[in-house]
């Protein structure tokens, strides 16, 4: 059987990247899958990729910059599914632009994004799952959200505030078998690079694939076998990974290593 057999996945940032790859993962495994980003288009090809019959797939396209709609959405997934199984908190924003030179307005946006999006989507579907007494958040982090480093200063602090507070809602929602995994990913093979936004609010529009280990669907893979190992928190990437390891234990030789970084 199945491991997600009709379970219902809903996933934000479907559209690209680590949560296009989930997307395909768990249809793979037989969910019905609800997917959302901001642009309709993708998510329609995306969807047809997935192969799933129509009345298996919901396409919610919003930007999570605007969830004042959110209750809506969450509305129509229980009026097609009447449940959510897993919630995956994909979508974002990067950054690349010294602190320095970074509009508070700018900081605000990728906050805005990374952290209030995510978590007004959570509240809005945790209500249904305390009520089916069953249910499993995924919350995308990054390495970002263990330390920060050049040129992400709010990217970073948004995934730190995500994972404040969701270590806390693990703790609240322990009894009513709603479980919280957080994912740090390293260097993935995404366009996370080139859609980051810059101080003036533009795209960054340069990659940094080359120096990219993981495939985006090698991380989709390593997430559902952490959620079915119930791991806490999943860490996935190359050996950027270590750095993990040193500033736990070595943290003076962390910023020593650290500053020496190439600025990109």
């Amino acid at each position: 059987m199945l491991a997600y057999n009709d379970k219902v996945v809903w996933i934000t940032g479907a559209s690209s990247g680590i949560g296009e790859a989930l997307a395909y993962a768990f249809a793979a495994q037989g969910a019905k899958l609800v997917l959302s980003a901001r642009r309709e288009e993708e998510l329609k090809r995306v969807a047809q990729n997935t192969k799933l019959k129509e009345e298996n797939i919901l396409l919610l396209p919003f930007d999570l910059g605007d969830t004042s709609g959110v209750d809506s959405y969450t509305e129509q997934i229980i009026t097609k599914f009447k449940r959510v199984d897993v919630l995956v908190n994909n979508g974002g924003i990067s950054q690349r632009s010294f602190a320095k030179d970074t509009p508070v307005a700018i900081d605000r946006k990728i906050m805005e994004i990374n952290f209030f999006g995510t978590i007004a989507v959570t509240k809005s579907i945790l209500p249904l799952m305390l009520k089916q007494k069953q249910g499993h958040i995924i919350v995308i982090s990054s390495i970002s959200g263990k330390f920060g480093f050049f040129l992400r200063s709010a990217y970073s602090a948004s995934k730190h505030a995500l994972h404040g507070f969701f270590e806390s809602l693990r703790m609240e929602v322990h009894n009513d078998n709603v479980k919280v995994t957080i994912v740090c990913p390293g260097k993935i093979q995404t366009n996370i690079a080139r859609n980051a936004i810059t101080e003036k609010g533009q795209k960054h529009g340069l990659d940094d694939n080359s120096e990219r280990e993981t495939s985006a669907e090698e991380c989709a893979r390593q997430i559902i076998l952490g959620i079915k190992n119930k791991k806490e928190e999943i860490y996935i990437g190359g050996k950027e990974m270590k750095a993990l390891w040193v500033k736990r234990f070595f943290p003076k030789l962390f910023s020593k290593i650290i500053r020496k970084e190439k600025i990109r």
